[in-house]
């Protein structure tokens, strides 16, 4: 049998990844395996347009894929079905306030999907860098009530997008729809969807090859993230984000 040409990293190795070049064709993306899940490792990824997914009882994978998956932050796109919803919905957005329920309701099993990749030790990676300042959730409620959120990476003046979820239907878009509008008000130009879907195509996402993706992200990575992670003091109207 002919072995996998990609990289193995030993856990406790140097963050150090093979250039995203080197990526496999089939399956789309696959640059390494192995290694761990430090902060250090996953931001040194993360800066390079690499990012890990396997499932329960794999090894650690590490991909990126080509064509990369992107949202322009100020061109993502509202239906008119979502609009109305919105418009007439009392829904608030918040930055920061519960990334511990996000990132769970987002590891909860699917209806149309088996198992989950946001396994025990993903969720409990993603904890350690949002301690840290560098994972981030969004939050939609309806009064107490949870009901839709994101939660993601950020380098420099890029945000890297790892799952949503919807407890009500519009959910999850309303919770894009919030971090592209933060991300917009605040210079930072691209949000990284990783792979693309039929659900992000349809909210305005876009395809870059993998070559024009790194270029983009070059200088985002390393610009200072400024006030970009202050969050508003208050629940905000997600009926606002229309305005």
């Amino acid at each position: 049998m002919n072995r996998i040409p990609i990289a193995y990293i030993e856990p406790g190795d140097p963050p150090v990844f093979p250039s995203p070049e080197h990526a496999l064709r089939e399956p789309d993306g696959l640059l390494a395996v192995g290694g761990d899940l430090s902060c250090e490792r996953l931001l040194q990824a993360y800066r390079h347009g690499i990012f890990p997914w396997y499932g329960e009882g794999d090894p650690i994978l590490w991909w990126s894929p080509d064509p990369r998956c992107v949202f322009d932050t100020g061109d993502v796109h509202v239906s008119r079905s979502l609009r109305k919803q919105l418009r007439r919905c009392d829904w608030t957005w918040t930055i920061d306030r519960d990334f511990d329920h996000v990132i769970a309701a987002c590891a909860a099993p699917r209806s149309y999907a088996h198992g989950t990749w946001i396994v025990p030790s993903m969720q409990a990676a993603y904890r350690r860098l949002h301690r840290l300042g560098h994972a981030h959730s969004i939050e939609i409620r309806d009064g107490e009530r949870l009901v839709g959120g994101l939660y993601g990476v950020a380098v420099g003046r890029l945000f890297c997008g790892e799952s949503m979820f919807s407890a009500e239907s519009g959910g999850s878009k309303a919770a894009l729809l919030a971090i592209c509008h933060w991300l917009r008000m605040h210079e930072a130009p691209l949000l990284d969807a990783q792979v693309t879907n039929a659900h992000l195509m349809r909210m305005g996402a876009r395809e870059l090859p993998r070559a024009r993706f790194l270029a983009s992200i070059e200088s985002l990575v390393q610009q200072p993230t400024g006030d970009l992670w202050m969050p508003p003091g208050s629940p905000q109207a997600v009926s606002a984000l229309l305005d």
